[in-house]
């Protein structure tokens, strides 16, 4: 009888104080996506925090996302948007063994959680501009390398510090094998996405002045694309526009 579980496990649900591989001790979970789990923990020896990825059986066949993952992070490791790889361990989970790859930490908020520190839960149209240009800033260095993140959403976005500009990391990146151009493009209306969201979504949208349609346009993929081809674009059009509330 085959072994099922690799096929359907999608969750871990680690506990705070879980050892992993007796180096490192968990301290709460960061977010999730389509190919795992990140939790922060403690590196036990030295007491210094770190973050743990780590992959569902189904979405790591022979390694291969998580090498993927690991030298992704390592090529890029210059983008001022990534968190900086360490290392690979291996952990036994449920009688399955479960491979975590362990990056650098860093301090902030998930976006979902920051932006309850404002009114209505969400960002004003201005505040939201200056996030869309950091994070489009950030995806051009990694878009220039010819690679992409391919996982945007909110709950991958970390804020470190928020004043006149905004001091942003991604949690993850996620690797496709689709072509590289359509990944990109990707980004770039994910991108868009984050910052509908990030000003309340749909609820808002016919409020909003005219210069934040002109970006969004209805979240239509096909719009989008017509008028950002690529991330540069999109900064280019953001550093020259005029905005008016």
């Amino acid at each position: 009888m085959k072994n099922t579980s690799r096929k359907t496990l999608s969750s871990f649900e680690l506990a705070p104080g879980r050892k992993l591989a007796g180096k490192f001790e968990v301290i709460s979970k960061l977010g999730n996506g389509w190919e795992g789990e990140v939790y922060k923990v403690r590196e036990i020896k030295t007491n210094i925090e770190r973050a743990a990825k780590l992959f569902f059986p189904h979405r790591n066949i022979q390694e291969k996302s998580a090498k993927a993952y690991a030298q992704k992070l390592h090529k890029l490791r210059d983008c001022s948007l990534l968190i900086h790889y360490h290392t690979q361990e291996t952990i036994i989970f449920k009688k399955l063994p479960l491979t975590v790859l362990i990056s650098e930490y860093v301090e902030g908020d998930l976006l979902t959680e920051f932006l309850k520190n404002f009114p209505g839960n969400r960002l004003t149209s201005y505040k939201a501009l200056h996030l869309l240009y950091a994070l489009a800033k950030g995806l051009e260095e990694i878009h220039l390398m010819k690679e992409y993140h391919g996982d945007l959403h909110m709950d991958n976005i970390i804020v470190q510090r928020f004043g006149l500009n905004f001091n942003l990391k991604l949690l993850d990146l996620f690797h496709w094998k689709a072509p590289k151009h359509e990944n990109m493009q990707d980004d770039v209306v994910g991108l868009i996405k984050v910052f509908h969201e990030s000003m309340g979504g749909s609820k808002y949208y016919s409020k909003h002045p005219e210069i934040v349609k002109h970006i969004c346009c209805g979240l239509k993929r096909s719009l989008i694309l017509k008028k950002f081809k690529t991330i540069s674009q999109l900064r280019d059009y953001l550093e020259s526009c005029e905005f008016t509330n």
